[in-house]
Formats: structure tokens, C-alpha cells, sequence
């Protein structure tokens, strides 16, 4: 007999961690997870099984719809915004081939255990691509379907995918002689930047506010490389993990839509640096800016419409900026690297 489990892929990122440490505590599923990286030894303990596999491995894929009943899937594995720049190709095809990959297997299981698999998909507001910064600013809060021109292959493949999404959960084959009866339940959260307490910034392009925190805790000096001006919509860790959950255990009849924008708060980067420096008084931060980089970030909103995801399925941060950094970022920050020797 098939196990039931939820299917986890990209499970040592930032999301992975979180994601399984809590569903894990909280015992509610068997977790099978998925990372091209070894299992970090802390999130073991939470896991049915880790497989140490590629999403593009089609084959893998059928083997593990043979042996397990997939009722969830979590898909996280991507490349980042930053280090999609350098390889936009890899990253097109890991990004997109695989999400396909996945939302195929999430097809089948769907036909095969007689109802739809729940496909839960992070997106980001990499999506977006606003032409000036006079128009970032007088647009204010932005809406899901507004200004999705993004810049970077990331934000192009986040977009698509979320297309992808759409088709595989409501148009699927929709000219076959046999219609499709039963596929995915597709729902997407566009995330902002995330700032982590428990891992290490991996190339994203908003990174500049986890890795000035980071640094600062670690006594290492600080390039920050936006402008000081710079504002974009930031969400701490956990509820980050706590709006996936929401989306995930909402009862499908209550949404309006399939991708919903999250948020908490819009520091700029210097208000950012004001928060490290109180926590971390000897801290250096200086700025050197990046031309293209500060280009794609001011190609991204200063704010987002939450709205949506807050009525239909009861989205509520529960860190705003204060809370985030002196509740959960600093104290955890600072604890990690004390047991490291660090400053």
C-alpha cells in the first residue's frame, strides 16, 4: 500500500527549512523532501524519506508517483533572481522545465488517486517590472494583475509559471476527446523579499537586507549595494511559512483567484541599516552600489495589494518591521553566531 505523504521540493532553501521544521512539529503529515543538496541533519529527524534528486529527472519523478500517494506539493526548488542573471538558460530551464515537470506529476497523481493534489507554488514579486522610479512611487500598492513586465529571467519565469499554473489546473488538454476530470488544485503565493534568522542569503536579489543583518552579527563589513532610498515589501520567515500553510489548508471554494500577492512591511534600505546598527553598534555598512542590480530592485514595487489574500483566506502577518527584527531576526541572529565564536 502507497504512502500518503505531502512532496517538498527544494528542501534545504530558505522556505525548505521552515516549511518542514513546522509541518514536522506540528505532525500532520509525512513529508517526503526533495533537495539536489544533502538533507541538513536538523530537518531529518521531520522526514519520511529525503531523496537527493534533480526535478528534471523525469524517471525519479515516475518512480516516486509509483510508491507514494502525493496528496500536497510544495514546490520550491528554483534558481534566484541574481544568480538567474549569470545563467538565465540553466535557469529557464530549471525554473520552468521543472515546475512542468511537477505540475504533470501532480496531473497524474490527480487522475490516478481519483482528486486533485493541492499544488502549492511560491512566486515573487520579481514578476513585476515598473518602467521609472516616478511611477514605482505614485503607484503605491500594487495589484496582482498591474505592471507584470518583469526584467529578469527569474521574474519571467515566475510569471509564466504561474500561467503554467493556471492551464494545468482549469484547461488542461481542454480539446481532448476525454476531458480531464480530475487535476491540480493550483494556488500561488508572489512573496517579497524574505528575511531568515535560520539561513543564509542564497542569491536573490533583495538580499541586501537579510545579508546586511547577517553580516553585521557575523563582525564582517557591509557593501550594501542599492541605494539607501531604496524600498521595497520585505516579510519575515515565519510568515512567510504561515501564508503557505493558510493557502494550503484553505478550502478551495473561498478563493477568488490563484495568485495572491503577501506582504508585511516596506522599510527602505537605510531604515533597514538603522535597526542592524542599534543591535549591532560596531557593525560597518557602507554603500556601493550596483548599477544593474539597483535597476532591477527599483523595477519592483514599493508596496503590494494584500487584500485579496487577506479576505478570501484570512492572511494576517503576524511580524511587522519592529517585531520582525527585534522579536524573532536579532535575538535568533545573534544567538546563532554567539554558539558560532562570532561576534
Amino acid at each position: 500500500m502507497r504512502k500518503e505523504v505531502i512532496l517538498i521540493t527544494g528542501a534545504n532553501g530558505e522556505i525548505g527549512h521552515g516549511l518542514i521544521t513546522q509541518i514536522g512539529a506540528e505532525k500532520r503529515a509525512r513529508i517526503l523532501a526533495m533537495d539536489l543538496k544533502p538533507m541538513d541533519e536538523c530537518l531529518e529527524v521531520y522526514c519520511e524519506r529525503f531523496i537527493l534528486g534533480d526535478i528534471l529527472d523525469k524517471m525519479l519523478l515516475g518512480r516516486l508517483m509509483a510508491e507514494y500517494e502525493i496528496t500536497t506539493i510544495y514546490h520550491l526548488a528554483s534558481i534566484l533572481s541574481t544568480k538567474a542573471e549569470y545563467n538565465p538558460e540553466t535557469a529557464h530551464e530549471i525554473n520552468v522545465e521543472g515546475t512542468i515537470n511537477l505540475l504533470r506529476l501532480g496531473v497524474e497523481l490527480s487522475q490516478w488517486q481519483g482528486k486533485p493534489v493541492k499544488f502549492i507554488y511560491p512566486s515573487s514579486i520579481a514578476v513585476y517590472g515598473l518602467p521609472d522610479l516616478k511611477t514605482k512611487v505614485s503607484e503605491g500598492k500594487i495589484k496582482e494583475y498591474q505592471w507584470c513586465n518583469p526584467i529578469t529571467m527569474y521574474g519571467c519565469n515566475k510569471i509564466y509559471c504561474e500561467h503554467l499554473g493556471r492551464y494545468y489546473s482549469r484547461y488542461y488538454r481542454q480539446l481532448a476527446k476525454d476531458p480531464i476530470k480530475n487535476t491540480i488544485d493550483f494556488r500561488c503565493i508572489r512573496f517579497p523579499g524574505l528575511i531568515s534568522a535560520d539561513t543564509t542569503p542564497t542569491g536573490g536579489t533583495s538580499d541586501y537586507g537579510p545579508e546586511m543583518l547577517h553580516s553585521a552579527a557575523k563582525g564582517i563589513p557591509y557593501e550594501c549595494f542599492v541605494r539607501k532610498d531604496t524600498r521595497i515589501p520585505f516579510m519575515a520567515m515565519p510568515d512567510a511559512i504561515k501564508a503557505l500553510q493558510l493557502i494550503e489548508k484553505a478550502p478551495k471554494e473561498n478563493f477568488s483567484q490563484l495568485v495572491y500577492n503577501v506582504t508585511s512591511f516596506s522599510p527602505s534600505a537605510e531604515e533597514i541599516e538603522k535597526y542592524v546598527k542599534v543591535a549591532f553598534p560596531k557593525c560597518e555598512i557602507t554603500y556601493e552600489i550596483h548599477h544593474s542590480r539597483q535597476a532591477i530592485v527599483d523595477s519592483w514595487p514599493e508596496d503590494v495589494d494584500d487584500s485579496p489574500a487577506r479576505k478570501d483566506w484570512g492572511w494576517k502577518p503576524d511580524y511587522k518591521m519592529n517585531r520582525s527584527f527585534n522579536k524573532y531576526l536579532i535575538p535568533a541572529i545573534r544567538a546563532r553566531y554567539a554558539q558560532a565564536g562570532c561576534n
